[in-house]
Order: structure tokens, then C-alpha cells, then sequence
């Protein structure tokens, strides 16, 4: 299975018409599990204030690697649960965020 790349990306629940940082997130790397041979995590971490892990202690996502992979559908569209950024201004947008976060 392919492993994501280190970098931003957008969860599918973003809305391209709201804040560019909503359901944002920061891959860190893949992670595997110590007692569970092949069992992989990918590691990452928001760049929203609302969400849980950051609300409590700053800490890390974690995410089965083929549920970060996997593709989901919503009223009958299927889209990647995750989506890499690319573009080089809102990556330096978030990278700004995330140093004031973190």
C-alpha cells in the first residue's frame, strides 16, 4: 500500500469557501504499531484550534494507514479522504499557522 507523503493536506470535509485552515492537517509519517506486526498509522497533526488533540495538549492524530489512504462517498460522490496540497502560497500559509500552533 502507498504511505502519504510528508506535507499538508485537506481532510474531505474542508470547505474551499470557509477558512484555509479548516480540517487542515500536517503528515508527520508513518508510524507502526509495537505489538502489532504490520500494523501501520499514519501520523499527523491539525492546524485548527477547534480540534481535539490540539484543544487538549497539542498532541497528534493518528489514523489506520488505509483509512488515511482509502477513498469515501458522500451523496453519491467518491473523493480521497485525504488530499495533498500542493499550491506553493497556501503551503507557506500553512507552514506560518503551524509555527505560531506549535
Amino acid at each position: 500500500m502507498n504511505t502519504p507523503e510528508k506535507g499538508f493536506y485537506y481532510h474531505y470535509k474542508h470547505d474551499p469557501a470557509g477558512a484555509f485552515n479548516t480540517y487542515a492537517y500536517e503528515v508527520m509519517g508513518v508510524g507502526h504499531h509495537t505489538e502489532e506486526e504490520g500494523t501501520k498509522f499514519v501520523v499527523y497533526r491539525p492546524l485548527y484550534e477547534e480540534a481535539f488533540v490540539y484543544r487538549n495538549g497539542k498532541m497528534f492524530d493518528v489514523r489506520p494507514l488505509e483509512m488515511f489512504m482509502e477513498s469515501v462517498t458522500k451523496d453519491g460522490k467518491t473523493f480521497p479522504r485525504f488530499t495533498k496540497i500542493s499550491d506553493p502560497e497556501l503551503i507557506a500559509r500553512l507552514a506560518e499557522l503551524r509555527d505560531k500552533m506549535y
